[in-house]
């Protein structure tokens, strides 16, 4: 299934945003030129059978669903807390 990297400009309510297919060739070089653009990722990845199903689960704001479904259990609560700790720890470096 074709998986996609969502960008947002800074400030709009995931309004103003555009997407890549991780797979595409170019992915790298167009990343680049996003973020040298002022669009920061948004999310983690999002697969979709289409780009359709990719930006319809993006604008319901799936990811925040299922992190949200996730934490809800002790388990992965805490294996979202480590990573986002580890996150947090790297960007500082």
């Amino acid at each position: 299934m074709p998986k996609y990297q969502f960008f947002c400009i800074p400030d709009s309510n995931r309004k103003k945003f555009t997407f890549i297919d991780m797979d595409s060739d170019t992915f790298l070089t167009e990343k680049k030129q996003l973020i040298e653009g002022g669009f920061e990722v948004e999310d983690d990845v999002i697969y979709g059978d289409t780009r359709e199903d990719a930006v319809e689960k993006f604008k319901s704001n799936y990811i925040y669903h299922l992190d949200e479904y996730n934490n809800s259990h002790v388990e992965s609560g805490f294996l979202s807390f480590i990573i986002e700790l580890y996150k947090e720890v790297r960007s500082r470096k």
